[in-house]
């Protein structure tokens, strides 16, 4: 906040990295279209096609080039972009082969990714990828982060970032071979934006991960702190002979439901049926409007069940398709901290119950040298719930050089029930601001105001932040202020009427054969929370560092010292009260992981110290077991041993994952879930056919079960609270195919 002048004022003269230095491909316009069927060397379709190859480590042997040789080749014929990848292995047979189910992570096996900058402006890109199993894995990229992280699944609702609930309509076919293993990809124009223009550059990068081998490889070489959504350092993709902007997609549903209520009285089952529909239609080439009637997430899988040990909110994230494509546009704010908007806010109430979505529209693109959307959805008013409600959001983005930008965005909720007042509203403005300096640095900040009748004093917020970050070393600090009045009704606040620091020292040591060792990580993180009236509310000081081995083992050493200021005393766990006062700690931190290219991978987290004027041992062992190519399993658990002054308890979660993929586009998934605070078991089972765009015929069975310590020595699964089965089918009309 205090930054935000100089943020918009500097000028914005540092440079990309020149194009003279990156390296150059040509898309060849072709007369057919190549077979999809992993088959490349023999294919007349891509016969004189020149190929990129030449990739460079960045792990484990920075710098140096790839031990396998990689071509990749891409080709247009009418509406479809075609990638054609040969990736060469001198021991095929030791290609490591894991799950194929679609946005499977790929980091756990030999796979192949790519990103597309189709404005070339540094900044955004589109990901796909694959992996020996031909797994679908698709992604959007908003460079909010500056491209700096390690490409991890983006986590908040509307957070910028690797966005890989993002699900287009696309193709892609492997083939293992006696020379190692091939992808073809099929990608239609309409998946993609793009400016207007008959032939156009790109920016493109191509990412190899050799998996026994620990091996990252990229076609546009990277320093080892970048990932692949670096886009400013892409190589060029020219000749990209786009055709005329011709999409509307249009997707209806059909669904059948069957509900049991057993917490009411002579419970009944509720049998129901629905239907709705959503539209998709490229105004140009780079602008796009979604609509959606009676809109539904039957299919997405639930949420993570969380236990709480503190005074503040948990953060959920956001899984709902419609809400995250195009998610990182709308970004503003810390992510699961103080987000100005959040789209879980739009049809699920507080307390996560889903509120119906009556409809509404989205227009996301560029127009000119702005990036543009709009959000508009009304939910409908359940009794005893929540009311109906329109909600509407306005952002503006304006792009500028080296990773830089300044945007706007305006909320609003108005309460539009029977009920509603006339001064049933809130809203928001902000104004946010990215700067990017050189190659390494990143200032970055956001003030916002909210309106909300009835709510006197201060409601002003904001944040300013900076990064530095090369080969060696990652520095960072930043500063936010939320006043006690600031209320985004459309967004998230973990806690209210605070002041933040933060700072981090973080940095990456390669040692010459000693021990077996790859890298070595130490750092320092910290971060204080203090009432705007002075007292510290939360103190963390994190010391620790990461061993990671050749082989892929990784061990992390690490002690935290704690402050925690409680001004209200609050109940931590039943019958166990935490009076108000101050807490001084410290607790040993341990990490333990074997390496991910192992068929059973165990990640085993240890904490260990002081905890509210008592004592915590905090363990979350995790395994997870993949069998081929099909099925792939999860078990974590989180158990807390606290005890304090008021009392002892002890909490357990437990989390099960079994997935099994027939083929990468039909699977049966499973979801079990126990909280020992709730004394609740549930479980989702998904069963999925999928088609485009993640449509197709889904089966869904729900169900939730009390267990509390009674039940679990007599009888299970226990006394049934809630079960429902839903069958849901969603087709995808291509209007102009």
């Amino acid at each position: 906040m205090i930054c935000l002048s100089v943020l918009v004022l500097a000028p914005v003269n540092a440079q990309n990295k020149g194009d003279s230095d990156r390296p150059a491909m040509q898309a060849a316009v072709r007369d057919s279209a190549p077979l999809l069927d992993g088959i490349i060397e023999s294919d007349p379709a891509w016969q004189s096609v020149i190929p990129a190859t030449g990739f460079t480590q960045t792990t484990p042997d920075d710098g140096e080039s790839a031990t396998q040789i990689t071509e990749v080749r891409v080709a247009v014929f009418g509406n479809m972009l075609y990638v054609g990848a040969v990736l060469y292995d001198t021991e095929p047979s030791k290609l490591v082969v894991s799950d194929r189910r679609r946005d499977a992570s790929l980091e756990n096996s030999d796979s192949f990714r790519f990103i597309l900058d189709t404005f070339s402006d540094g900044q955004n890109g589109f990901v796909f990828g694959t992996n020996a199993a031909g797994a679908e894995y698709d992604a959007q990229y908003v460079g909010s982060s500056g491209g700096g992280g390690f490409g991890g699944r983006m986590s908040g609702g509307s957070g910028g970032g690797l966005n890989v609930n993002w699900d287009a309509s696309w193709d892609v076919v492997t083939a293992v071979t006696e020379n190692g293993w091939n992808a073809e990809f099929a990608i239609p124009f309409s998946t993609l934006r793009y400016p207007a223009g008959s032939e156009q550059t790109w920016g493109v990068n191509f990412q190899r991960t050799i998996r026994r081998n620990n091996e990252t490889a990229f076609w546009a070489p990277l320093e080892r702190q970048f990932s692949l959504t670096r886009v400013t350092h892409a190589g060029t993709l020219k000749g990209v002979r786009v055709p005329a902007a011709r999409n509307l997609k249009v997707l209806p549903y059909v669904l059948t439901s069957a509900d049991h209520d057993y917490r009411v009285d002579n419970p009944e089952t509720d049998v129901a049926a629905d239907f709705g529909v959503d539209v998709k239609y490229s105004i140009t080439p780079s602008l796009t409007l979604d609509a959606t009637y009676n809109t539904d997430f039957a299919q997405v899988e639930v949420d993570e069940e969380q236990i709480n040990l503190d005074r503040f909110s948990l953060f959920v994230p956001e899984k709902r398709p419609f809400f995250l494509e195009n998610a990182g546009l709308f970004s503003v704010g810390e992510s699961g901290e103080a987000e100005v908007f959040f789209s879980r806010r739009i049809g699920i109430s507080a307390d996560g119950a889903s509120v119906p979505i009556l409809g509404g529209a989205r227009l996301t693109g560029s127009v000119g040298n702005w990036k543009v959307g709009a959000l508009e959805m009304q939910t409908e008013e359940v009794d005893g719930l929540t009311q109906a409600n329109n909600f509407g959001v306005m952002r503006l983005l304006r792009e500028l050089k080296n990773r830089s930008a300044i945007g706007f965005l305006f909320t609003n909720r108005i309460g539009t029930g029977s009920l509603a007042p006339e001064t049933d509203y809130n809203r928001v403005g902000a104004i946010d601001a990215r700067w990017g300096i050189g190659e390494y640095g990143t200032v970055s900040g956001f003030v916002a105001k909210s309106w909300t009748p009835g709510m006197d004093g201060n409601a002003v917020a904001g944040q300013a932040s900076g990064t530095w970050s090369t080969e060696s070393w990652t520095l960072s600090a930043g500063y936010t202020e939320v006043a006690e009045s600031f209320n985004p009704e459309v967004g998230f606040l973990r806690r209210t009427d605070y002041r933040k620091l933060s700072g981090s020292i973080f940095s990456r040591i390669r040692p010459e054969q000693l021990l077996g060792l790859h890298e070595l990580r130490p750092h320092v993180n910290y971060r204080g929370y203090w009432k705007r009236d002075g007292f510290q509310e939360t103190g963390y000081l994190h010391v620790d560092n990461h061993w990671e081995f050749s082989s892929g083992y990784e061990i992390h050493t690490g002690r935290n010292w704690t402050l925690e200021g409680v001004t209200e005393a609050f109940d931590i766990a039943t019958g166990v009260e935490v009076p108000a006062g101050n807490y001084s700690h410290a607790e040993m931190s341990w990490v333990f992981q074997t390496p991910e290219k192992s068929p059973v991978r165990l990640v085993f987290n240890v904490n260990h110290g002081g905890f509210f004027g008592g004592d915590r041992v905090a363990m979350v062992p995790r395994i997870n077991v993949r069998v081929g190519d099909k099925v792939t399993a999860e078990v974590a658990i989180g158990h807390n041993r606290v005890e304090l002054p008021g009392g002892d308890f002890i909490t357990n979660l437990f989390r099960t994952r079994v997935s099994y993929s027939f083929t990468p586009r039909l699977y049966l998934q499973a979801l079990g879930q126990y909280n020992d605070q709730s004394e609740l078991w549930s479980m989702n089972v998904r069963f999925g056919w999928l088609q485009q765009a993640n449509t197709g015929l889904f089966v869904v069975y729900n169900s939730i079960n009390r267990l509390d310590s009674l039940t679990m020595q007599d009888e299970f699964p226990g006394e049934p609270e809630l079960k429902g089965l839903v069958i849901k089918y969603a087709y995808l009309f291509d209007v102009f195919e």
